[in-house]
């Protein structure tokens, strides 16, 4: 059974990305993590002198978070009804960050799905702080689904690479698993600067064809454009439903990534943008 967080502030925003995550896996088994943390102002302060897993800090948010969960479950039951779906709800007195981390490890979660934003985002913005603190530091991958976005099968998931990793079938798996379910067509698009593939860069690109077989993909070469732009660009020409990136410490797209592409996309992007992790305990 797969395993995936669907962290909630009980916003709309957050409600938009749990709607998503039933939706892309109503045909599959799995278990779902409802979670939110709240950290009283009375603590906020002081939130490292304080065991997370304390059971006598009782006061008005953890009441209000338990009276908002029962009501999430409600409006999910009433809206969405499937067998294939377990529902684990969870409130803790934690920071966000560090209790997605915490479940992850304990419960050797598959996912986190989530919203952009929550509901004290501002409007001109499109990631919030714990999405990107999230798409950055979790141990699985992340999928961050925009506030006003109706879901839709994807079909077309646009994959940025520049062949700088062999590839590991095991670390793709999320994406295989919903290209194969969705019969979804994968766009692999590479950001040459002028340049021509290495020897290495092939073969890199044949073990990726490899993993890929049986799914059907297009291979792209952008000449033209930074990587943030060609990405930008190919989404807008291209009818992109899904946006997959790696998270690699050395490779070029993992820096950009890490610095500026999350800031770049964050006033372009209007489909869903899945993170998966390469860098895990590097």
């Amino acid at each position: 059974m797969k395993k995936i967080i669907l962290p909630t502030d009980f916003s709309e925003n957050a409600f938009n990305a749990i709607s998503y995550a039933l939706n892309l896996f109503k045909k599959e088994e799995c278990a779902f993590y409802l979670l939110n943390t709240f950290t009283p102002s009375t603590y906020h302060d002081k939130l490292e002198e304080f065991n997370p897993g304390q059971t006598d800090i009782k006061d008005a948010s953890q009441e209000s978070s338990l009276a908002q969960m029962a009501e999430l479950q409600k409006r999910i039951s009433k809206k969405f009804k499937n067998p294939k779906h377990l529902f684990v709800p969870h409130c803790a007195f934690n920071t966000l960050v560090d209790e997605v981390e915490r479940i992850i490890d304990k419960e050797n979660i598959d996912l986190v799905i989530m919203g952009t934003q929550g509901a004290t985002g501002a409007g001109d913005i499109l990631f919030g702080t714990n999405t990107i603190h999230i798409l950055k530091k979790a141990a699985c991958p992340i999928l961050a689904v925009p506030s006003n976005f109706t879901y839709k099968s994807p079909k077309r998931i646009l994959f940025p690479t520049d062949y700088g990793i062999v590839y590991q079938k095991e670390k793709l798996k999320e994406l295989l698993n919903i290209a194969k379910q969705k019969r979804a067509e994968i766009e692999l698009l590479y950001v040459s600067g002028g340049y021509e593939l290495t020897e290495g860069q092939l073969a890199r690109k044949a073990n990726l064809e490899e993993i890929l077989k049986g799914i059907p993909c297009q291979f792209h070469i952008d000449t033209d454009n930074d990587i943030p732009d060609a990405i930008i660009d190919f989404t807008f020409d291209n009818k992109i439903d899904l946006l997959v990136m790696l998270r690699l410490k050395h490779s070029l797209i993992g820096r950009i990534f890490s610095k500026s592409l999350i800031k770049e996309l964050g006033f372009n992007l209007t489909f869903p943008l899945m993170v998966l992790p390469y860098d895990t305990k590097n």
